[in-house]
């Protein structure tokens, strides 16, 4: 039995108020504004995409998004560039920002919906029965969501019958200082433990900078990079130059591997899949493969 969480449970009983109150006013389709990768990949799923006059910069899939106007990073945001593409509602990721942007947004008579992120399959399916009802398409994102599950159902048979669950590590961003890194209560931190490896950097929650001697001592065997982070290197081979790196079971083995950094990181439709490929690299036995690209 599925249990509906109290916030659902109230954005269900608001979209459903909409339509039964304002029958006039449900037949003027909405013009939305997408804020979140995850969500604009599901308003594309239920096809509904005639619907959306705006996307932020993180809604890079299906490319087709890429092509309607952009409202900016989904932190960022402002509310002029957001008002000026006149929308009816905007549904947002929980990370949207900054607050007062929102609110702007709301007192000019905008319907504001926060998703809240929850790094799970049951945030997936979660988010799309949320959208799915804003649109008025509950049937469709029931299917939707129940190929999510099957999905993930896969993956955690696959995870079962795991005996090694390599030490790995994600490198949420690179520069010329040390590599960002993400720790507990994060989305890399859930992918890496829904493909059955342990994060390396368990030891403290979050993002955070650390350099190549903690590096070294974490002592991951797989390492994480985004495939944004390896095109501003220069490529993967310029990231075993990184320091720490060689001195790691990873550097050594030629362990590191690229994502795609929305598929890995925006817990939406794709997760199931991202995971159960990301399952498959990680038990790739050191020595058995070139390195990967």
């Amino acid at each position: 039995m599925m249990i509906i969480k109290p916030w659902l449970c109230r954005l269900l009983f608001a979209a459903n108020l909409v339509l039964a109150l304002s029958p006039a006013a449900a037949e003027v389709p909405p013009r939305i504004v997408s804020v979140g990768g995850a969500l604009t990949e599901i308003i594309y799923a239920l096809d509904a995409q005639a619907n959306l006059v705006g996307v932020d910069t993180t809604s890079l899939w299906p490319e087709t998004a890429q092509t309607l106007p952009q409202v900016g990073y989904m932190r960022n945001l402002s509310a002029e560039g957001i008002l000026s593409l006149s929308p009816s509602l905007l549904i947002a990721s929980a990370h949207a920002g900054p607050p007062a942007v929102l609110e702007q947004i709301r007192n000019a008579g905008v319907e504001v919906i926060i998703l809240p992120e929850a790094y799970s399959e049951a945030g997936v399916a979660d988010k799309i029965t949320a959208v799915a009802a804003l649109l008025g398409k509950p049937d469709a994102g029931a299917r939707l969501a129940a190929e999510t599950r099957a999905d993930f159902q896969q993956l955690a048979d696959r995870r079962a019958q795991l005996a090694w669950h390599p030490k790995t590590m994600f490198f949420m961003a690179v520069s010329h200082g040390a590599p960002l890194v993400s720790g507990r209560d994060t989305p890399a931190d859930a992918m890496i433990r829904l493909a059955g490896g342990g994060n390396a950097a368990d030891g403290f929650s979050g993002n955070k900078a650390i350099g190549g001697e903690a590096i070294i001592a974490a002592a991951p065997e797989v390492i994480l990079l985004t495939d944004i982070s390896i095109k501003a290197l220069g490529g993967l081979d310029q990231c075993y130059q990184l320091p720490g790196i060689a001195q790691t079971p990873a550097g050594r083995n030629r362990r590191l591997i690229e994502v795609d950094t929305l598929s890995l990181l925006g817990f939406g439709l794709r997760s199931g899949q991202a995971a159960l490929a990301l399952a498959k690299q990680l038990q790739q036995r050191p020595g058995a493969v070139a390195a990967e690209r």
